[in-house]
């Protein structure tokens, strides 16, 4: 259920997993559990469901995750450039330990620029307010809340998407992925954009819909409604977390679980 706006409070909507996701104060409809939007009237699901969109996609025995630019200048709203992620972050640290625990790749990016890159790059020109992502700097840092690894790939990036002058087709390819679960921040930029080239790249893609979150409302429910039509699924955490499980090599005793999920709370 999403609460009525109030002044100078985000709004913050419910999950079916029971994890909130955090909106700024602006007006728009209530996402869905696929992510979807009041702009899926009859008539809209009736033109795509006549277009052929919106198919389910083959999940593969190898999943990798792809966190995309969860770092400070995005999750830590003391940055103007960023906005208060806790729910996503703390949901995308729970797919995270599942993750770990089947021996999934994890790749992290953060997105960074040093001043020539300032001077020159056209994004930056359109959106100024990104150039204070400096190399070096805090807002770079992947937020540690998501216990990021040393043995986890880390790439750093200047476009919106991941693969976008990056090796992250190669370290795919070189992990031997066969499907992408694409978390991280913006839903409506670099978590679209890379969404869009995984599957240009041939990749099944999953995008939780708990795990992903943006400055405004509109624009994030506008994406997870394309994204599930187009280019992959938008689920639940806990469909997720159970594709995860499948693959583990060994299941969890349930008290192992529970130190898991206990792990997870008290990143908060």
């Amino acid at each position: 259920m999403v609460e009525p706006p109030q002044a100078g409070k985000p709004r913050t909507s419910t999950a079916p997993d029971g994890i909130q996701v955090c909106h700024p104060s602006r007006s728009g409809p209530a996402p869905t559990t696929q992510g979807r939007t009041n702009v899926d009237r009859p008539s809209t699901a009736h033109v795509y469901e006549r277009a052929g969109f919106g198919r389910p996609v083959v999940r593969g025995a190898r999943p990798a995750v792809v966190v995309v630019d969860f770092t400070y200048g995005f999750t830590d709203p003391q940055y103007p450039t960023a906005v208060d992620m806790t729910a996503p972050v703390l949901a995308t640290a729970r797919l995270l330990d599942a993750a770990r625990a089947a021996g999934a790749p994890v790749v992290f990016t953060t997105i960074s620029y040093d001043a020539a890159q300032v001077a020159a790059l056209a994004w930056l020109r359109k959106a100024p307010g990104m150039a204070a992502l400096q190399v070096g700097s805090r807002l770079v840092e992947i937020d540690q809340r998501l216990s990021p690894r040393p043995d986890e790939h880390l790439l750093t990036k200047t476009g919106a998407s991941a693969f976008f002058g990056t090796a992250l087709a190669g370290h795919l390819a070189s992990v031997g992925a066969d499907t992408v679960i694409v978390t991280g921040a913006t839903t409506s930029g670099c978590v679209r954009a890379t969404a869009v080239d995984a599957v240009q790249h041939g990749y099944p893609v999953l995008v939780p819909n708990v795990c992903v979150g943006d400055r405004a409302r509109a624009p994030h429910d506008a994406s997870l409604f394309d994204i599930n039509e187009k280019y992959g699924d938008v689920v639940g955490l806990d469909d997720v977390l159970a594709y995860l499980e499948a693959l583990r090599p060994d299941p969890p005793e349930p008290e192992q679980l529970s130190t898991t999920t206990s792990q997870a709370e008290a990143r908060a």
